[in-house]
């Protein structure tokens, strides 16, 4: 039987803080030289990306962006890039509603945007509903989390000209908008 106190061999000292003189100065070892990593790189900074340069308004009409999306992050980043290139995205909840603008104003929607996880318009039912009556002049493309393979077949199967993860299409966003914006035929999309 150990009749010993458990701590008994522990040795316990004040705790040094020399270490944090090293720190302040940003660069982690206190003299200068960048700790580790790659040549130049600063620890604590961001990389962000520019501001997306607005396409011209030559007095066309706005191509017709619709989106079916819910998630409130991905709504405000879609409004904010579209404001920023001078673009109107109409955010929709049924395909009536697109059926309704096309009939109205005689054009075809150069985008459609579908959140895949959007289990309230129910995006495999719906995309096909839309490729049979847009056609290609109008391009789908559907963003789901990266795990999700099966649901990325399924999309595409179900007409999605393009399925992208939830990172890619976010950091793409101001690219697909400009391409589908600027672009007269929707057979230069690369896919």
């Amino acid at each position: 039987m150990n009749t010993k106190a458990p701590d008994a061999h522990l040795y316990s000292a004040p705790m040094d803080h020399s270490y944090r003189a090293a720190l302040q100065n940003g660069n982690g070892n206190g003299n200068g030289a960048p700790r580790g990593g790659r040549p130049g790189f600063q620890q604590g900074r961001q990389f962000f990306q520019p501001e997306p340069e607005p396409l011209p308004s030559n007095g066309q009409p706005t191509p017709r962006i619709f989106a079916y999306i819910e998630d409130l992050f991905f709504l405000a980043k879609i409004n904010e890039t579209a404001r920023k290139l001078n673009l109107k995205v109409d955010f929709v909840k049924t395909d009536k509603e697109v059926f309704e603008s096309v009939e109205q104003t005689g054009e075809k929607p150069s985008l459609i945007l579908v959140d895949l996880n959007n289990l309230n318009v129910k995006p495999l039912t719906l995309i096909p509903k839309l490729k049979s009556k847009l056609k290609k002049e109008t391009n789908i493309i559907g963003f789901l989390s990266h795990v999700q393979g099966d649901l990325k077949l399924k999309a595409q199967e179900a007409g999605c000209d393009m399925v992208l993860p939830r990172s890619a299409f976010s950091a793409n966003l101001p690219q697909l908008l400009r391409r589908h914006a600027a672009s007269d035929e929707p057979d230069e999309m690369v896919q």
